[in-house]
């Protein structure tokens, strides 16, 4: 039986704390995000409502809790028995009990947050939903205090961690050409969907060092993953080069809690003894005991999991190695083991949708126009881009992807026509309502050419933007009033 060394691994203990209670905060947000916008966006009055989408979808099999049922007040439950969950992981409390009590919290995560993505139509279509459910699914399986952990199952996630940066970085090389001249860096960090505070300054950087920084995505994302799963201390490095490259991202931009999912994923990779020899801690007293410290089902357990995530990475693999490579798809309606990727190519301009409200009678006036002001998308040229991720802000997410497809989306409309009508919960999801709360007689929609201010201008100005109208996307709409209004 000396072959039972590999299924155990005791020096990552450090590892396990990470992925657990990362894993356990990055759901309490994804529920927070939920709780606070959910209901507006499809609610039983949302731009897209869940009830309306479940009666057209009759033959729905995805597995959810509102497939029978759905109401804003149960949505709202699932969202905080969900956070209530999660911080329960974070401060380490079911990790204190035998390895079922977290398996079953983690369990009941995956599941409750599968049934808000499930029903979350455009607005929950985004990569780093089905990568938090693969996660919470997966991390479930580490165990507790009292059983060291699974070496498979932490395999397991360095297998999800591949998958995620090898992916990003085959679907950028198999994608726009900028990426093959090294010249992506030049766009992107003005035309990524949500800037961050220190966007403007990162692409203000000389161009080399642009080249450079596409030079070191390449190495991070088609080199470095191989090294997760060399002996130590080279997987320790290869965690930490992962956890740079990732903050970076973090630092100039937003994208919700992908960045994250890579750093704690990554941290899975990092053993007791490499942490002991950087930070000089002294050796743990004892010698650890021979042969299998975990209870032969809990043993089991984790060899069947193992197994049917093995079996379900084949066709994640296929699609790694096929020149058609898809991004960000699931391959079974569990979403586990599924497929990643992001950015192939580069937008090389940034082109805004401005949302437009006025009070007078006549529409062609164009003096009585008021924006509309969003949390997180560019809009006012003096303001600078906040740092919201991991927090995620799904309808200025989507805001950015209108004039990359088509702005005649119905949930904009509706959101064109919440406006019309002031609803306080649209209304909540913005920063600025120019009307305080009260009915425009027309709203519009206008596009704007947007580009990051220099130096020399913004010393000029003040202005962090410099943009140029483009033209009217949707022209003024109004609602019908009853007579004498």
């Amino acid at each position: 039986m000396d072959w039972v060394w590999f299924l155990e691994a005791p020096d990552y203990g450090f590892a396990r704390q990470v992925l657990q209670r990362g894993t356990a905060a990055l759901f309490f947000i994804a529920f927070l995000s939920s709780f606070n916008q959910f209901p507006a966006l499809l609610g039983e009055h949302g731009l897209l409502p869940v009830p309306r989408y479940m009666e057209r979808s009759r033959d729905y099999g995805r597995p959810s809790l509102f497939r029978w049922r759905y109401s804003d007040r149960l949505l709202r439950l699932v969202c905080v028995a969900g956070m209530v969950l999660a911080l329960l992981l974070v401060a380490g409390l079911p990790q204190l009990g035998p390895p079922w009590v977290p398996l079953v919290v983690f369990l009941a995560l995956w599941l409750l947050y599968m049934s808000v993505v499930n029903v979350g139509q455009t607005f929950y279509g985004f990569g780093w939903e089905m990568l938090l459910l693969e996660l919470g699914f997966t991390v479930a399986f580490l165990g507790s205090e009292e059983v060291p952990p699974p070496r498979t199952i932490l395999l397991l996630l360095l297998w999800l961690l591949f998958r995620l940066e090898f992916g990003a970085g085959m679907i950028k090389i198999r994608g726009g050409s900028e990426w093959r001249d090294l010249t992506a860096l030049y766009y992107h960090h003005e035309t990524q969907p949500m800037p961050g505070p220190l966007s403007r300054q990162a692409h203000l950087l000389p161009k080399p060092m642009h080249r450079m920084e596409v030079v070191g995505n390449h190495f991070a994302q088609l080199v470095v993953p191989f090294f997760l799963f060399a002996p130590q201390p080279l997987a320790s490095v290869a965690a930490g080069i992962v956890i740079f490259t990732q903050l970076w991202l973090v630092a100039s931009g937003n994208f919700a809690w992908l960045n994250w999912s890579a750093i704690v994923l990554a941290g899975g990779a990092v053993s007791d003894p490499v942490l002991r020899a950087v930070f000089g801690l002294p050796e743990p007293a004892g010698s650890p005991a021979a042969g299998l410290q975990s209870p032969v089902w809990w043993t089991a357990v984790v060899l069947a999991v193992t197994l049917l995530l093995l079996v379900l990475s084949y066709r994640p693999l296929r699609n790694l190695l096929s020149s058609g490579q898809l991004m960000n798809a699931s391959f079974n309606r569990w979403q586990l083991v599924n497929t990643y990727g992001a950015f192939g190519t580069v937008t090389k301009h940034r082109v805004e949708v401005v949302v437009e409200g006025t009070l007078d009678a006549d529409p062609d006036g164009t003096e009585g126009w008021r924006e509309y002001g969003f949390k997180g998308k560019p809009g006012d040229l003096r303001r600078l881009p906040r740092q919201w991720a991991p927090y995620h802000l799904r309808l200025d997410w989507l805001m950015w992807f209108l004039p990359l497809r088509t702005i005649h989306e119905p949930w904009f409309y509706a959101f064109l026509h919440k406006l019309l009508d002031a609803d306080p919960a649209t209304l909540r999801l913005l920063r600025l309502d120019p009307f305080d709360g009260g009915r425009p007689r027309w709203v519009r929609a206008r596009t704007f050419l947007y580009r990051f201010a220099s130096r020399a201008e913004f010393r000029e100005n003040g202005e962090r933007w410099v943009r140029l109208e483009l033209y009217e996307a949707i022209p003024p709409l109004s609602l019908p009033r009853s007579p004498g209004k």
